[in-house]
């Protein structure tokens, strides 16, 4: 009975150091950087790093596509604020055309002996919308 108690003692620690060795190839193999969770570790570690880069790269794009934006934006409601002057100006108007006599022809493609004696007249400098339609409004009351 004594030698088959040490018989078992013997498979049992046997087996025992059996499965100590196939534990030991299993961590060294989870810890190698070759296939392991080392390997997985070091490359989950480099795509959080190219992933950190990208994303300050998109923040900056991001913070000049916003300031850029803004200026647009302060353009456009410039522009919207003058529109809106000049279609208030333009409901003060009358809406008949103002009548021009009959005697009037349109002008001649050619030109005429007293326009080619008559000294070059300097065009005077385009005037802002806003001060046309402030003359067409005086020239209308004054009518």
């Amino acid at each position: 009975m004594n030698f088959l108690s040490d018989l078992l003692l013997a498979a049992a620690a046997l087996g025992a150091g059996l499965y100590c060795v196939v534990l030991s190839r299993r961590l060294s193999a989870l810890g190698s950087l070759e296939g392991g969770m080392g390997s997985a570790i070091a490359m989950l570690s480099a795509q959080v790093d190219d992933l950190a880069r990208s994303l300050k790269a998109a923040q900056e794009t991001a913070g000049r596509s916003g300031a850029q934006l803004e200026g647009q934006t302060a353009r456009a409601e410039t522009v919207a604020r003058k529109l809106q002057l000049l279609v208030a100006s333009m409901h003060d108007l009358p809406d008949e055309p103002v009548a021009q006599p009959h005697s009037v022809r349109p002008p001649s493609p050619w030109p005429t002996e007293a326009a080619q004696r008559a000294p070059a007249r300097v065009a005077e400098p385009e005037s802002p919308p806003r001060a046309r339609v402030l003359r067409r409004r005086q020239a209308t009351e004054a009518s």
